[in-house]
């Protein structure tokens, strides 16, 4: 068993899960290409001056201008450098359905060496959370089994268990939330599901097929589970009176689970 140092005083074992590469296989005929260096845990910066971001995992954010690291976020760009240096520093990338995020960065999915999907890998120790963001959602069932894996076994990000009530949502950014859905609405501006007056959830009109809407619509009185990044509509006067503070648009439906 091989370990590895990750980050301050975080340590986990680095290993190659058994059967990890049934997570999410490498297809045929990739190219591959040289890293430069691993920005963060989930983006590269390539030799021909790309940068790539890492489809299907949200790393924790390292700090940026005077903010601290979020939990792990060292930890997760070790583990990605360590993974890159496994593969002597080329990797495969698959592109995703749509290419460039609107920092311009290339969207794609990453394979080592060995053919092993790196976002998995990382979804499948706790350094990242799995997301979905049409129409790149080609993998989104093997992320979720990877990160599975780490949820059940309480590794990384999910010890403590990072989900928060949705009462408890006190800034704008990523969150993993859960609340009971005090009412459900259809608009012309999709689906807005409330959650105990805190947050509401919006399915925009262009992904509503996307989901199951007669399930949506039966969601009021139950305990859901929502992810994504949470949006302040206080900001620049954009909040009405009546409504949530807090807006979290669902991209995809593996970003909401009823099941709780």
């Amino acid at each position: 068993m091989k370990k590895a140092s990750l980050a301050g005083a975080f340590f986990m074992s680095a290993i190659w899960l058994p059967g990890a590469q049934a997570f999410c296989p490498a297809p045929e005929g990739l190219t591959q290409v040289e890293v430069q260096r691993v920005v963060d845990g989930d983006t590269l910066r390539l030799k021909d001056g790309r940068s790539v971001r890492l489809i299907g995992l949200n790393a924790p954010e390292l700090g940026k201008q005077g903010r601290t690291d979020e939990p792990l976020a060292v930890a997760a760009r070790q583990r990605l450098q360590a993974l890159v240096r496994e593969s002597r520093n080329r990797v495969a990338l698959r592109p995703g359905r749509e290419g460039k995020d609107r920092y311009g960065r290339t969207l794609a999915h990453v394979y080592g060496a060995s053919g092993a999907n790196l976002e998995a890998q990382l979804l499948a120790e706790g350094l990242g959370f799995q997301v979905a963001v049409a129409p790149n959602i080609d993998l989104v069932t093997c992320q979720q089994a990877a990160e599975r894996h780490a949820r059940q076994a309480g590794l990384g990000v999910w010890r403590p268990s990072p989900v928060l009530n949705a009462q408890q949502i006190t800034r704008a950014g990523f969150a993993v939330l859960s609340g009971r859905v005090s009412a459900v609405e259809r608009n012309r501006g999709g689906i807005w599901i409330q959650l105990q007056d805190s947050v509401v959830l919006r399915v925009a009109p262009n992904l509503l097929k996307q989901f199951d809407v007669a399930a949506l619509e039966r969601l009021k009185g139950q305990l859901i589970e929502a992810r994504g990044w949470v949006l302040d509509r206080s900001r620049r006067g954009g909040l009405q009176p009546g409504q949530a503070r807090w807006l979290l648009p669902l991209t995809h439906p593996s970003m909401l689970d009823a099941g709780k």
